[in-house]
């Protein structure tokens, strides 16, 4: 208002608005103009708006420094205490963490024994299914680039075949090193695969596949986790329940169905927290990457594809993720993850693994044992491999001796060796 009244005064009292506005009247036209449109028709209010103009930018200026000076910002990264985090920090007084713990639960779930939970009921029934294929081939053409630079191939293989199979409550891991196919074969196993040329039969509890069909019984959890930053936990899984459960799901069902999810997660405490930007505020990392979980187990899966779920978690977070991640393979569903260079708490939570070399061929497909016992006795059969260390990780003595360079020296071909022996056949 001071700087509209201001620039009319300006303008209206200038010597081009001075001509009388009419025979009875004692105001110029720029007055009369300035009267007619409730504006104070003073000099004096051209400075008035100047001076409260500036008065207004210093005080706006000085409450702004003052607030960011003594007003939180947006905090740490990590925003949301949940209630593991509480009880972390008393481990940690009393000289215990998380992957202890996970240690302990895994030893009376029986992921080191070789047993497995029974079944787990919930509030929505679901069919146990398996997974079975046999003789994988993917194909993608070369691309123009390569060809320009000598290569006359038309297709470049990049699984080679693959054969194994998923069982319901058993945590299965994909293992193996960069580009030895890994995602490729869980996004071909799941169907996401849209371009190229792939062989080999998929079987679901016997029954060939069919991604129709196949859509609707199992989830995806992709590495990574996107979500709205404007919901909370519970809004969110409640959007993806109502989206995907079938129509005769009623809506208390859903929420009792949601809730129960939520539970398994280790999500309850942070039901109402909001979900925020990752790394601003919200929750954190390790925290969304259950939350993605859970918004796929929502839909009530039968299967479950995780895409590296522990990727870039430290051991605790990590710790935390597989916990969860055996409570839903508790519940009977058939489970497989992607795993790159796990530690040894983590690797041994499996119960089987899919172990893959560069190229995409398959070198060892079974179970893991106690401590990861049947596949040391494995590999350590094979003549030249070296024993390994007491206390040393399974899962980097497995890459190590699988190696290229290994490969090479001990003149043998890891594949070949697998398809000769009992556990192909």
């Amino acid at each position: 208002m001071y700087a509209q009244n201001a620039a009319s005064v300006n303008e209206f009292l200038g010597n081009s608005w001075h001509k009388r506005a009419g025979n009875y009247t004692n105001f110029s036209l720029g007055e009369a103009l300035l009267r007619a449109r409730s504006y104070f028709p003073e000099s004096y209010w051209y400075w008035i708006g100047v001076g409260a103009l500036l008065g207004y930018t210093v005080l706006l200026n000085l409450l702004f420094t003052f607030f960011l000076a003594n007003l939180n910002s947006l905090g740490k990264q990590q925003a949301v205490f949940s209630k593991e985090e509480l009880q972390e920090r008393d481990r940690r007084r009393k000289g215990e963490n998380v992957v202890t713990e996970l240690r302990h639960y895994l030893q009376n779930s029986g992921s080191f024994n070789g047993k497995y939970f029974k079944q787990r009921g919930m509030v929505l029934p679901f069919q146990p299914l398996s997974m079975s294929f046999s003789n994988i081939n993917y194909f993608v053409d070369i691309p123009v680039e390569l060809k320009q630079q000598g290569i006359t191939e038309d297709r470049l293989q990049l699984l080679v075949n693959v054969t194994g199979a998923f069982r319901p409550g058993v945590l299965t891991a994909l293992v193996g090193v960069s580009g030895a196919g890994k995602t490729t074969l869980m996004d071909v196993l799941a169907g996401r695969k849209t371009g190229g040329l792939i062989e080999g039969s998929i079987h679901i509890s016997g029954y060939p596949k069919r991604q129709e069909t196949f859509a609707r019984i199992s989830g995806y959890c992709e590495q990574n986790d996107i979500h709205s930053p404007c919901l909370t936990v519970l809004e969110s899984l409640l959007f993806s329940a109502w989206l995907r459960l079938p129509s005769d799901v009623g809506l208390e069902t859903q929420r009792a169905f949601v809730e129960e999810v939520m539970e398994l997660v280790e999500l309850t405490p942070l039901s109402g927290a909001l979900i925020g930007l990752p790394g601003v505020d919200g929750l954190s990392t390790e925290q969304r990457k259950r939350l993605t979980i859970a918004v796929e187990l929502v839909a009530n899966p039968s299967i479950v594809f995780m895409d590296e779920p522990t990727s870039g978690l430290d051991a605790r977070s990590a710790a935390i993720v597989m916990r969860t991640v055996r409570n839903i393979v508790n519940t009977g569903r058939t489970i497989v993850c992607t795993i790159h260079q796990p530690s040894i708490d983590i690797f041994e939570s499996f119960d089987e693994l899919l172990f893959m070399k560069r190229g995409g061929e398959l070198i060892y497909a079974g179970p893991l044992g106690p401590k990861s016992c049947e596949l040391i006795k494995y590999f350590e059969a094979v003549e030249g491999v070296p024993k390994i260390r007491p206390g040393y990780n399974p899962a980097a003595w497995m890459l190590e001796v699988t190696s290229t360079a290994e490969e090479n020296r001990l003149d043998v071909d890891f594949a070949e060796i697998y398809r000769r022996s009992n556990l192909f056949q």
